[in-house]
């Protein structure tokens, strides 16, 4: 396979010219299993780990390799190769890290496009896709909405979810898709551009597995059987992997996401929500909290009827939750910051007992 195939791009060839990365073979990372790597490269996939050094100088997990990555590696043999660089990512998707609340997570790199998948039954929440949006809009990253299911409902139904999704998110485009029946497959496959890379997110049972494999025309990813009860199917991807259609365009599927908790997405949730910043500039305080101030701009457009009070409400749910996570962050600089001047003094007290 040629990297050309992957992405390979002649802004990422000329991004390792710069970084003199001219001795090392280069690769895209397309899966990995707990810091076990699947590297793509000219002679075809290897197996890879990263370098000890590598290891060793990681300060988070952003500093470990992620499914999208390019990376700088030395071939061992046909099947297996060493990692010693990463690209640095022209964009990265993150959440919250599950297991430690203080750092980020990164769920894929260098996506040009986000497929939002969500399902057009009990799963659809609008609230969650304007959080995946806020991620998306933090990296600069396309967001497209994908329903699924659609033919469990009529067509009634399903005008309704779609005229409320576009009145509160106008300007996204929204496919409707049938994994079943494939309605609505041959128009997505043609928005698929070759050569872009593109992140498929959205909760467990959604259908992403399903999509994926009907966009391939193979069976890529294991599906459950679906459920009569809830039309859900068993989550069954695992993990991260990265798949290149006939088309040319590349896509990452990703396990269901229970939870989509925000990292570093300040900057994200201002774009999602333009209308209500563009609103808070005529506060008559600029200090206004638009919860009780008189001469809030915001709670006049909500009792005027001018401003949706859902969006509002998901709006002050989003900032509070990254307000912690930065505080969270600041208090891991601090502990790491005196616990390094304690090791720094331990080392010193232990230099003066040698002598």
């Amino acid at each position: 396979m040629q990297l050309q195939e992957m992405g390979f791009s002649p802004k990422v060839e000329k991004l390792a010219h710069d970084l003199a990365f001219d001795s090392f073979s280069l690769g895209r990372v397309i899966s990995e299993h707990k810091e076990r790597y699947v590297v793509a490269t000219e002679n075809g996939d290897v197996d890879a780990e990263i370098t000890g050094n590598l290891r060793f100088t990681a300060q988070c997990r952003e500093d470990f390799p992620a499914v999208g990555d390019w990376v700088a590696l030395i071939q061992c043999d046909q099947q297996f190769a060493v990692i010693h660089k990463i690209m640095p990512r022209f964009s990265a998707m993150k959440r919250q890290s599950v297991k430690n609340r203080s750092e980020s997570q990164i769920i894929a790199s260098n996506i040009d496009v986000a497929l939002l998948v969500q399902s057009v039954d009990r799963d659809f929440n609008i609230n969650r896709l304007e959080r995946y949006l806020a991620i998306c809009y933090s990296s600069t990253i396309e967001p497209i909405i994908v329903f699924t299911k659609v033919d469990l409902y009529d067509k009634e139904h399903l005008s309704k979810i779609i005229s409320h999704t576009k009145q509160r998110l106008p300007n996204i485009p929204v496919f409707t898709i049938s994994n079943a029946t494939l309605e609505g497959l041959e128009t997505l496959k043609m928005a698929l551009e070759k050569g872009k890379t593109y992140c498929m997110i959205g909760s467990s049972g959604a259908g992403k597995s399903t999509l994926l494999n009907n966009l391939t025309g193979r069976q890529l990813m294991s599906t459950g059987a679906i459920s009569k009860s809830t039309g859900k199917g068993r989550h069954t991807t695992s993990h991260r992997e990265l798949t290149v259609l006939d088309s040319g365009a590349i896509i990452i599927d990703n396990p269901g996401m229970r939870e989509a908790g925000l990292a570093d997405a300040s900057e994200g949730i201002e774009t999602m929500f333009d209308q209500i910043s563009t609103l808070a500039k005529n506060c008559r305080f600029s200090n206004c909290t638009h919860t009780s101030e008189k001469g809030c701009a915001i709670i006049e457009a909500l009792e005027n009827g001018t401003l949706d009070q859902a969006a509002y409400e998901n709006l002050m749910k989003m900032q509070k939750e990254q307000k912690r996570y930065e505080l969270s962050v600041e208090e891991k600089h601090r502990t790491d910051k005196i616990f390094g001047k304690m090791l720094k003094n331990y080392k010193k007290e232990s230099g003066k007992d040698k002598f």
